[in-house]
């Protein structure tokens, strides 16, 4: 077995990982201020964060900055809080216990759940690549098993309902897709094997027992007629 496209696989999920959350996965803010904290928000079609560092006089004060690179003007805590809801305020700046929250871009922990259902169709439709691979590896020529199919569908469905539920769109319609595809892979394939076990059945039709045959010859055979005795 070759290990190259494994470490291949693990570079790009690296590369992604560090893409969604390295040093520039908010492309387009302002610079933030030094020891600053970070919150996400969203204003209607405009996404950014709320960010909190120490001002001028050592107090903590707030900007709303945006991805476009408009960014709003300092407020203390009580002008930030004046804004808001009570909830909404509190879950906003409570940046270390939401930390999870922030990282898995989530504001409830219900939401875990279907979190869960992504990472779950995500990981059962990865194996489905796992497997092929294998299967072909040990055949030596590529081969796509019917496993592959079955956890394409799975973890099409999940993945499905995990977009729906982030009205994702893309992957709304990319799972869409998919989900037909693989179910009729799946109809094609046992559709074949019962044609095959059509023809097998008529090219080799079961022997029939001679104590069978010989019961029917016995059962057809004439009675015998008595021969007539002179008188």
């Amino acid at each position: 077995m070759k290990w190259g496209p494994l470490f291949a696989m693990l570079a790009m999920l690296a590369l992604g990982a560090w893409l969604v959350w390295g040093p520039r996965s908010h492309p387009g803010l302002p610079p933030l201020r030094d020891g600053a904290l970070t919150s996400e928000v969203r204003f209607a079609d405009d996404k950014g964060v709320l960010e909190a560092a120490p001002g001028e006089g050592g107090e903590i004060t707030y900007r709303l900055l945006f991805r476009d690179g408009s960014a709003s003007e300092e407020m203390s805590r009580d002008q930030l809080r004046a804004m808001l809801p009570a909830q909404v305020f509190a879950r906003l700046t409570d940046f270390h216990t939401n930390a999870a929250f922030r990282l898995l871009n989530i504001t409830s922990w219900s939401s875990l759940i279907w979190i869960a259902v992504g990472f779950g169709g995500q990981l059962v439709f990865s194996c489905r690549f796992l497997i092929q691979w294998l299967v072909s590896e040990k055949n030596r020529r590529s081969t796509i098993p019917e496993a592959f199919w079955w956890l394409s569908l799975m973890g099409g469905v999940a993945l499905f309902a995990y977009f729906v539920w982030r009205q994702d769109l893309v992957g709304v319609l990319g799972q869409s897709s998919g989900v037909v595809i693989y179910a009729r892979n799946l109809r094609l394939i046992h559709k074949q094997r019962r044609r095959e076990m059509s023809s097998i059945s008529l090219a080799d039709p079961k022997p029939v027992h001679v104590d069978a045959m010989r019961a029917v010859s016995v059962e057809r055979k004439p009675d015998r007629v008595a021969a007539p005795t002179g008188g």
